[in-house]
């Protein structure tokens, strides 16, 4: 790769699901050539997009993990992560939007702004990801970029501002005007990798210069120099990609492009934009928490020559052993040196240093800042830092969302017993969103995801990676216990055994707290209760969080004040305390009047027009609300709150309803009340489970 970190992009493609992201990047690797060959997504060559390398990826055409590879494009090294659209692999978006610098926002010139594009640009600012938009599929019936600009406008709060218009639409769309240069370009040769600039068509012209103007405008907020120029009737295109390039990495900027992946139009200006207007690595401002120093910020100079910090933001576990990605953030990794893990602080030696293609490895001898590249044979966790040694800092983590629903899974025999720990074990260290756990009291193995697609891939995977063959129970809703009023406790813990006995006592109250987390309060006057006793009263309360009395589900929204207590100077002890503190929250539980919540998930069905009023019945039909409904030409967008416990199967009814011409997506929203019928009932089915054990 090269010296020179300024001419290094490390940039995500991410949007809704099926707007053509794998497309975008497999044009990209042919331009770029990296790849010599293209293919498609759902290729009847069999071969399938490089960076869909699973099997279930290419079978299904979905992106199901996200694939890194880097390409050169005219002296700058690009570093890509290909992301999935489907809203159960949102943590795969998470963690390459922690690590990537910039983003190319993919839109669909006929669907617009959609809903996991909302949830995408969310993302991006959570994590401060300057962006340019790409809007793709410009030859489809019905599209409109126009509409999809003035969506980002109103639906995402951006700025955008066209950097092009398109030469005809839908089946007559052959190549787009760059309002830049004022040059018309069209796309010709195999696969359109020769480009060919002409002078703007004559009907064109007008609306080129109208356009042009109000990109002068935009940009020449972001530069003094080209606001002069515009004046002096002397700008240059060099004026204008600095203006657009200051107000793109500030984010109060997003240049929109336009084009056809499929058809092999427009990508190549996209990968100008990048070297143009998107950051490198020393543009951006990163920051690590010190750890000897009380956790102080502390900016990292992205310098190749200062201490290494670099953040291990994936991991995959292959035949071959664990394979670590690591962005390096400041200093350099060489084979053979010796890094260490800030969280565990164990050291490792670097044996084998690859920069990935998708699944192929190629090995390197050297990567410093602003890279990323992978390990072999490191033992960590996704998120954990690594430096050489001098530094004790860890970078934050990135954000992981609760899983929402679960799933018993049971090996039909011997033999998948055994793997089926090996898969479990291998999953959980790759997804941070895919939990596991044995039920104590049923033996059952339980498995957490982000939805039913989710769980349904790992599930397969199980069988073809690992040979487990399980069966699996009814999907099970994550529902969660609160409590609706203050209680008050006032409880000991006496126990005589012959010897030094166990004494405690703790009062105070519980409430519903506001922030949805749990919080303990001191307010313990006189010193009734040692300091050194709270300790394990806070632990006492926090181990009756993960089992409510209710219907034996987590419980959340607590806080905790303890403001009396007695103790005893032989017989008290943390242990004492502890089973007091558990005493307590038994005897104020119940009194506090708890409630059943259930997750709500935020549902947004796309149909044609014709299809809405039964899309609206099945969502009221589920308990659902309807939101809000937006019709756009032929089709219609409908959002709506349903209950998690409501949309089991909704995949199937909803095709049946549309003619198969509807999709939907779906993610988690907020916890809401359980109406009291549902309530009674999940009380009724946790005591028959309870006695049937």
């Amino acid at each position: 790769m090269l010296d020179d970190i300024g001419r290094i992009r490390n940039i995500g493609i991410s949007a809704h699901i099926d707007s053509g992201k794998t497309t975008l990047t497999e044009r990209i690797l042919y331009y770029t050539k990296r790849i010599f060959t293209v293919h498609e997504v759902r290729g009847k060559d069999g071969v399938g997009a490089t960076m869909d390398f699973m099997a279930l990826e290419k079978e299904r055409g979905i992106t199901i993990s996200s694939a890194a590879t880097y390409c050169e494009w005219r002296g700058h090294a690009i570093n890509i992560i290909d992301t999935p659209g489907h809203v159960d692999f949102t943590i795969e978006v998470e963690r390459a939007l922690r690590v990537l610098d910039s983003s190319i926002l993919v839109l669909c010139a006929v669907g617009g702004v959609q809903s996991q594009t909302i949830s995408v640009d969310r993302q991006m600012n959570r994590y401060k990801v300057p962006r340019v938009a790409f809007i793709n599929k410009c030859d489809r019936t019905g599209a409109n970029p126009y509409r999809v600009v003035e969506q980002l406008r109103i639906r995402l709060n951006h700025k955008p501002v066209l950097m092009q218009i398109p030469i005809g639409l839908e089946d007559t769309f052959s190549g787009v005007v760059d309002l830049v240069s004022m040059k018309a370009i069209y796309f010709e040769g195999p696969f359109g990798g020769e480009l060919n600039e002409e002078g703007i068509p004559a009907h064109l012209l007008e609306e080129a210069a109208k356009r042009r103007e109000q990109m002068l405008d935009a940009a020449s907020m972001f530069s003094d120099e080209l606001m002069e120029a515009i004046f002096d009737n002397a700008v240059t295109e060099e004026l204008i990609r600095q203006a657009v390039r200051r107000g793109t990495i500030s984010r109060q900027l997003t240049p929109v492009f336009l084009g056809s992946a499929y058809k092999n139009i427009g990508v190549q200006p996209v990968l100008d934009a990048v070297t143009h207007y998107l950051p490198s690595p020393a543009e951006v401002k990163n920051s690590a928490l010190d750890m000897d120093n009380g956790g102080k910020e502390v900016t990292l100079s992205s310098n190749p020559d200062d201490p290494l910090v670099a953040l291990a933001f994936k991991l995959e576990v292959t035949p071959y052993g664990q394979l670590t990605y690591l962005r390096i953030y400041q200093g350099s990794i060489k084979k053979g040196d010796d890094l260490v893990n800030t969280r565990t602080k164990k050291g490792i030696k670097v044996g084998r240093l690859v920069r990935m293609n998708a699944d192929e490895m190629e090995d390197t001898t050297e990567a410093g800042a602003g890279d990323i590249v992978a390990l072999f044979g490191v033992e960590c966790f996704s998120g954990d830092t690594f430096t050489d040694g001098t530094l004790n800092y860890a970078l934050s983590s990135i954000f992981v969302p609760e899983p929402v629903i679960s799933l018993s899974i049971s090996p039909k025999d011997n033999r998948s017993k055994a793997n089926l720990a090996k898969a479990l074990n291998r999953f959980v260290r790759e997804d941070p969103t895919f939990h596991s756990r044995v039920d104590h009291e049923s033996g059952q193995t339980i498995i957490s995801g982000m939805g039913e697609l989710h769980l349904e891939i790992y599930v397969e995977r199980m069988r073809r990676e690992f040979m487990a063959e399980v069966e699996t129970g009814i999907p099970e809703v994550s529902y969660r216990e609160a409590i609706s009023q203050r209680a008050e406790f006032d409880y000991i813990h006496k126990k005589q055994t012959g010897g030094a006995g166990q004494y405690g006592r703790v009062a105070g109250f519980i409430e519903p707290s506001d922030e949805g987390a749990y919080e303990f309060r001191n307010e313990v006057r006189g010193g009734v209760i040692p300091t050194e006793f709270i300790p394990a009263v806070d632990k006492g309360f926090q181990s009756c969080l993960n089992k409510g009395l209710l219907i034996g589900f987590p419980v959340i929204g607590l806080r905790v004040t303890v403001n009396d207590g007695a103790y005893h100077v032989v017989d008290s002890s943390d242990r004492a305390f502890l089973q007091a503190a558990i005493g307590a929250f038994k005897q104020a539980y119940k009194k506090a009047r708890p409630i059943i919540l259930e997750p709500i998930m935020r549902i947004s069905v796309e149909c044609p027009s014709e299809f809405q009023g039964n899309v609206m019945s099945s969502l009221n039909q589920r308990r659902g609300l309807i939101v809000s409904s937006a019709e756009d030409g032929i089709f219609t967008t409908v959002e709506a709150e349903v209950p998690l416990a409501e949309m089991f199967g909704y995949a199937t009814t909803l095709r049946s309803l549309t003619q198969g011409k509807a999709e939907f997506s779906m993610e988690f929203s907020r916890y809401a009340k359980v109406p009291n019928s549902l309530e009674e009932d999940l009380k009724i089915r946790y005591k028959d489970k309870e006695k049937g054990r």
